[in-house]
């Protein structure tokens, strides 16, 4: 008798073992790890590797920050947001994002091309997306770049329509003959950028110049190279640039020459106009891929590399009174 009742409790243990197994089988993190439709957000560590502090390259940190946080909220989950920011340094840049590897991060957001370069180099396995980067093929070393990487990297480009700049530039100056090309030559996005766009100026009938300085210590006198061989310049996407905007200003507004922008940021500082993006709606749109990857399983070599949304004709109001140019009524008015 007490045999046939040992027998029986075990058998019932079993079976309630087993139907614990089975309910843990169907939760919801199994959802999550699947990447299914039903899947709910869980608890996230995110880690933000911007390359220097610029209005541009903040927004769109914000952005990223704002939006992802929105929707893993919204699912009922928690994400944690490092930034670091690494002083316009690459190998700031590489330390920084060392450390979100070994603190296990499971995502890295880098904003810049420099800090997509480091994030790539420091790991293959964790998820990285970058932002305010202008061509990936050319950042990551893809000769056959087709929009997808193919690796644990996806993205947004902050690349406006290089044609549109330049139709930008001969609508408010059909009059200029020489342009100059000023850029970083230490940027290969930059250089990327100048020759895209130099031969459809060309085609419009203008002499280009190019005009390269090294770093932050010889753009004044490269700048000033450039006003006096030049009618109007056209800076690109350039985070150089765009941190040496007042010393560019310097040299084009007392010269009487107009500076035509790859981005808002570098004419609210020197430029006169501009056919831009808007760097929040980038790191928004880099969030909602984010939230893909973490939330839904998405895997980044298997999406395409984002454009902006929009693009805006821009001028800087102050610098085209100093210079004496008229804007068309579809320009807007960069604020502040």
């Amino acid at each position: 008798m007490k045999k046939r009742l040992l027998a029986a409790l075990m058998a019932g243990a079993m079976a309630l073992s087993m139907t614990a197994c089975g309910s843990s089988s169907g939760s919801d993190d199994s959802n999550a790890a699947s990447g299914g439709d039903g899947a709910s957000a869980g608890s996230y560590k995110v880690g933000v590797v911007q390359l220097m502090q610029h209005v541009a390259l903040d927004a769109a940190t914000k952005g990223f920050q704002d939006k992802l946080t929105e929707l893993v909220e919204a699912d009922g989950g928690k994400v944690e947001i490092n930034v670091q920011n690494a002083s316009g340094e690459s190998a700031n840049c590489s330390t920084i994002v060392n450390g979100f590897v070994s603190a296990g991060d499971d995502l890295i957001m880098a904003n810049a091309t420099a800090a997509l370069q480091a994030a790539q180099a420091a790991t293959s396995d964790i998820p990285i997306l970058g932002t305010s980067v202008t061509d990936y093929g050319t950042a990551l070393g893809i000769s056959d770049w087709t929009g997808k990487t193919g690796t644990n990297i996806s993205g947004t480009t902050d690349l406006a329509p290089l044609d549109g700049q330049a139709d930008m530039l001969k609508e408010l100056f059909p009059d200029a003959k020489n342009v100059g090309l000023l850029y970083c030559s230490a940027e290969p996005n930059s250089k990327y950028q100048i020759d895209t766009i130099k031969p459809l100026l060309e085609a419009q009938g203008y002499t280009c110049t190019e005009f390269a300085f090294t770093d932050s210590n010889d753009v004044a006198s490269v700048a000033q190279n450039a006003a006096s061989g030049s009618d109007v310049i056209y800076i690109p996407t350039d985070n150089t640039a765009a941190s040496c905007t007042e010393a560019i200003a310097n040299v084009v507004i007392p010269a009487k020459v107009p500076v035509i922008a790859g981005e808002q940021g570098i004419c609210s500082g020197c430029g006169v106009a501009t056919l831009s993006i808007d760097y929040n709606e980038l790191g928004q749109a880099t969030g909602e891929m984010a939230y893909e990857i973490l939330v839904k399983g998405a895997n980044p070599g298997d999406m395409e590399v984002q454009a902006a949304p929009t693009f805006t004709k821009m001028y800087n109001k102050a610098n085209c009174e100093k210079l004496g140019i008229t804007i068309p009524d579809d320009y807007t008015a960069i604020e502040g």
